[in-house]
């Protein structure tokens, strides 16, 4: 038995609308009683529907349309526009009656127009273009299509299979905070850099004025204070140097709904490495980051623009670990923590095992900080009529971790943008020149 092609079926590209069934039962309904009871105007009635279903069938095309999606640049940040087209050509000289183009999108692409679907006829041997623009919500790999194109001919008669065009891909680099910090480093690992020390040398911070010795260069002679006290004066300047940070991500954890506004932990943990990472690369120190999971996916150390670039792709892949994961233990490690480094630790502290390697490295003599992201509108849903008193019971809870890693010398601050950091890193770097008891 002979199966009339389906609408959807891969084997034929063009095949019969329902339009053109109906046209064709009608008139086989029509002829067939016209000729069973012997009626001239059943036959004449049938006349227009037949004629109609001739002229539309001449006018049958060959060929499937093609499309094509371009989209302008695969690289946005947040907030950022993001624009494309989606090219549709008839090479066929029969005209579309229409052609329905279906664009889908990731969920955090936000599209003023030419997603959903979109309606057109196009020409014979011509073409058409629907043009996409939105706004990018959310940092992450995200893509635009596929895209799915229908056309109709022969005034509808006729519908063609679906012609597929594969995805684009699009990288969304996290937004990056306006960020200061205070001039100020624990401990510097390099004997060059942008940042005043403690030792004196060639650098342009002044330090005060000296009389003169032999080897100083003469352009350092302060001419005023020479010709008053009749012998020769220099400035002394303290030397400049670079450091090396490492921002340790805690990705144990999630909570909150990520949403325009209101970010989760994982959104405030990535947006804050982006800004904190951009401004010490900017100011040329060294910079790292690692995820603190089971993998500890880890990302070298580097300076300048390439490392900044290197990092934003390397956040893109920043995921939250499945429920049950066990935290690597290999965190203190020489290779991965350098004995001078800064270690910024963005964490929203809900799990006691992050509490506890904070607590093992400032044992250790790390230069260590706790950059709190839990945001301050994340609340458990309610569920019961106990949920509130939990909540202010974990929230005691959490504030007495808080004091006890104070307690044992980790500084815990709160991400709030600029000048977040800078009180606390003034500490950190009292704390690093301090004199320390040594046991003999």
């Amino acid at each position: 038995m002979l199966r009339a092609p389906d609408e959807d079926s891969p084997v034929y590209d063009w095949v019969p609308t329902r339009a053109l069934r109906r046209a064709v039962g009608v008139l086989l309904v029509l002829l067939i009683a016209g000729a069973v009871l012997g009626r001239v105007d059943l036959v004449v009635l049938a006349t227009p529907f037949a004629l109609g279903t001739a002229w539309g069938l001449s006018r049958r095309p060959r060929l499937l349309p093609t499309a094509e999606l371009v989209v302008h640049g695969d690289v946005a940040g947040e907030g950022g526009t993001i624009t494309g087209r989606v090219a549709v050509d008839n090479p066929d000289r029969a005209p579309l009656t229409s052609v329905t183009v279906r664009t889908r999108r990731s969920e955090w692409l936000r599209f003023a127009h030419g997603t959903g679907t979109y309606v057109t006829t196009v020409a014979g041997h011509g073409g058409t273009d629907v043009l996409l623009r939105g706004r990018a919500l959310r940092w992450g790999r995200h893509r635009i299509g596929p895209v799915d194109v229908r056309a109709y001919a022969a005034d509808g008669l006729l519908r063609s299979r679906p012609v597929r065009v594969p995805g684009h891909p699009v990288r969304v680099y996290p937004v990056s905070y306006p960020f200061d910090a205070a001039d100020a480093m624990p401990k510097a690992a390099g004997i060059a850099g942008t940042h005043r020390s403690r030792r004196p040398g060639e650098g342009g911070e002044l330090a005060g004025v000296r009389p003169y010795q032999p080897g100083d260069r003469l352009r350092r002679v302060d001419w005023r204070v020479s010709l008053r006290n009749r012998e020769l004066y220099v400035n002394a300047t303290l030397s400049e140097r670079d450091a090396e940070v490492v921002l340790v991500l805690d990705v144990l954890h999630e909570a909150g709904r990520s949403r325009p506004g209101q970010p989760s932990v994982l959104d405030t943990v990535v947006r804050a490495t982006a800004s904190i990472g951009e401004h010490y690369l900017h100011r040329g120190d060294r910079v790292s980051t690692l995820e603190y999971g089971p993998a500890m996916r880890f990302l070298r150390p580097a300076t300048g623009h390439r490392q900044y670039l290197t990092m934003l792709e390397w956040l893109l892949d920043v995921r939250v670990l499945a429920a049950g994961a066990t935290p690597t233990s290999r965190l203190l490690s020489h290779r991965t923590l350098p004995p001078n480094a800064l270690v910024l630790f963005l964490t929203p502290l809900l799990d006691d095992n992050s509490a506890t390697v904070l607590a093992a490295m400032a044992r250790a003599g790390r230069f260590v900080l706790a950059v709190d992201c839990l945001p301050d509108g994340v609340r458990p849903d309610r569920v019961s009529e106990w949920t509130d008193l939990a909540y202010r019971v974990w929230r005691m809870e959490r504030e007495n971790l808080v004091g006890r890693l104070r307690e044992v010398g980790v500084p815990v601050v709160p991400w709030r943008g600029t000048g977040s950091l800078d009180e606390v890193l003034r500490d950190v770097t009292r704390m690093a020149a301090a004199p320390r008891a040594v046991l003999r």
